[in-house]
């Protein structure tokens, strides 16, 4: 009888030697304790498995059981149906092995991308950042920074790791998305998610699918304009592929995006560029999701790349589901890296908070040019979001031209919500713009005071 029970421990040692020799069930790094998952949705969780693994799911908030096992190419995934905000719960994993996922949370995800003035952090400088980082306690609010890393090809997976809100935390991670998540957290009452996948010193093209280029001429011609550049890729689809592509089966309510100083080096193609890489992410995503930017400020850049690349991206507004954060009124001449990273972070969720969830009325846009006629030898140009219009100064920075498009500067009557443009140097005008040149700071406002953006109506060529 000895032998007998010897033999069935060895056998049962062995059996779990060999279970667990096929411990394979892996998930993103993504997938981790302290995480947040879009509320009300049909949210996918994946993986790696043997194949032909059995494998369940299972969550604190539902009593069903998700089964799914691996494919032929060692990959699994499910769908889980989440509830309403709330938290926390846990998720647990099955196959031969189990994975239990901690302190999970339900509520709204937001991809936080771009080039440094996105990455910038408040450990590296904010205006009044010793009070924004002991201010930053919010157990409700997640964090998730991706490594910079860059691919040849699309990859699966990346580098990074949840982590609670808390001073610790906040002061390394995105300045201007923190600020965007504590005021949705503050009036949304919900759990925030934020994702920032960003990298200083790069061009849109990179952030972009490298098989849009291949299909489309001018895309091409493009990034044809571009230099290598000494903090990062330049050349199309690296950071793409290696942080952004893994992230694109997540469920995520949308994108706030701050980029376009480099791309002031070939600032006559940033409208076809920057309209491109939406489209291409809400391709990827598989959703028309909402995509609001942050203009660049005034900064002293060559000839008029700087303002060029601010009116491609106000003209990429004709897209649907965007907003533009105007920022020519708390910018810095002299640092290509304003410190106000607060203001930035609180005029993109007043976009998300009246345009995507609905719970604010008042204005939360800059005047956006609409339209211009002529008039008795002047032009009314009419704007949008344009509601007690304001003029800081006297000073004109409306410039008219004729048909030989030679601009002259112009006075300026504000009438409402438009405004009266005139120059005796053009008695036939046919163009218009407004503070055309890299440094010029906003002098119009509206009633809750926005700065008008800069714009012109002469076709850039």
């Amino acid at each position: 009888m000895k032998i007998y029970n010897k033999y069935i421990l060895c056998c049962i040692g062995s059996l779990s030697f060999i279970m667990s020799s096929f411990a394979n069930v892996t998930i993103p790094s993504f997938f981790s304790d302290h995480m947040v998952l879009q509320q009300q949705d049909n949210v996918k969780i994946w993986g790696w498995s043997n194949p032909h693994e059995p494998i369940t799911v299972t969550t604190s908030w539902s009593n069903d059981t998700i089964t799914t096992k691996g494919t032929n190419y060692a990959k699994w995934e499910a769908v889980l149906k989440t509830p309403k905000a709330g938290g926390p719960y846990t998720i647990t994993i099955k196959g031969y092995n189990e994975i239990k996922l901690n302190n999970v949370l339900i509520g709204e995800v937001w991809v936080c991308s771009g080039q440094s003035n996105m990455e910038w952090t408040a450990s590296a400088g904010i205006d009044d950042a010793e009070t924004a980082i002991a201010a930053a306690n919010f157990p409700n609010i997640r964090l998730f920074t991706v490594s910079k890393h860059s691919s040849e090809t699309p990859q699966d997976n990346l580098d990074g790791q949840w982590q609670t809100c808390s001073p610790e935390t906040m002061q390394y991670f995105s300045a201007v998305a923190y600020f965007f998540g504590k005021k949705l957290y503050q009036e949304l009452d919900i759990p925030i998610g934020l994702i920032n996948s960003s990298w200083g010193g790069s061009y849109a093209e990179t952030w972009m699918p490298e098989s849009v280029f291949k299909t489309n001429d001018e895309l091409k011609k493009a990034s044809e304009k571009i230099n290598p550049v000494e903090w990062a890729p330049y050349e199309p689809g690296r950071i793409y592929n290696a942080m952004i592509h893994p992230l694109t089966k997540l469920n995520i309510s949308g994108v706030i995006w701050y980029q376009g100083e480099n791309n002031t080096a070939n600032s006559k193609f940033y409208h076809l560029i920057f309209s491109e890489l939406i489209k291409s992410w809400r391709q990827a995503f598989n959703k028309e999701m909402p995509f609001y930017f942050a203009q660049i400020a005034p900064f002293s850049y060559h000839e008029f790349a700087g303002v060029e690349v601010r009116d491609a991206q106000r003209r990429t507004l004709e897209l649907p589901n965007t907003a533009m954060v105007v920022t020519s009124d708390i910018g810095d001449l002299k640092d290509i890296h304003p410190r106000n990273k607060k203001d930035v972070g609180l005029r993109f969720a007043q976009l998300a908070l009246k345009k995507h969830y609905y719970t604010i009325e008042t204005v939360v846009e800059s005047p956006l040019y609409a339209s211009a006629e002529v008039k008795n030898n002047k032009l009314l140009v009419t704007f949008n979001h344009a509601d007690g219009l304001y003029a800081t100064s006297k000073t004109s920075q409306f410039e008219v031209a004729g048909a030989d498009e030679v601009f002259h500067s112009a006075k300026f009557k504000i009438k409402g919500n438009q405004i009266e443009v005139f120059s005796k140097q053009v008695k036939e005008p046919m163009y218009v713009r407004y503070a055309w040149g890299n440094t010029i700071e906003a002098n119009i406002f509206n009633k809750v005071g926005l700065p008008m953006s800069s714009f012109t109506t002469q076709l850039i060529k």
